[in-house]
């Protein structure tokens, strides 16, 4: 089964999580549909995301909101999506 290595973004923190690409690709197409609707909260994301996927897919998938975090981080690495500098609660948005 092909896997996607998962980094995180946070300075002194080098660990990766292995996961299968189907999984990947499931939470970050859902992730990047949410955001086409503009910068989202955080706390929002899980809701935006299950909103995204059939029951089929929620699920195979297991834990919703480990994989969110896990595809998240890795999305923040490549650049696709970055926390918005503001106060307050976290927000994300594509690049």
């Amino acid at each position: 089964m092909d896997k996607v290595a998962c980094r995180t973004p946070a300075e002194g923190r080098d660990g990766v999580t292995s996961i299968p690409t189907w999984k990947f690709d499931a939470v970050r197409g859902a992730i990047l549909g949410a955001l086409e609707e503009g910068p989202i909260l955080y706390k929002d994301l899980n809701t935006a995301v299950q909103a995204r996927l059939d029951d089929q897919t929620l699920a195979d998938l297991g834990k919703l909101g480990w994989h969110v975090v896990t595809v998240k981080l890795e999305m923040e690495v490549r650049g696709e999506i970055e926390r918005l500098d503001v106060k307050g609660p976290q927000q994300i948005r594509a690049v």
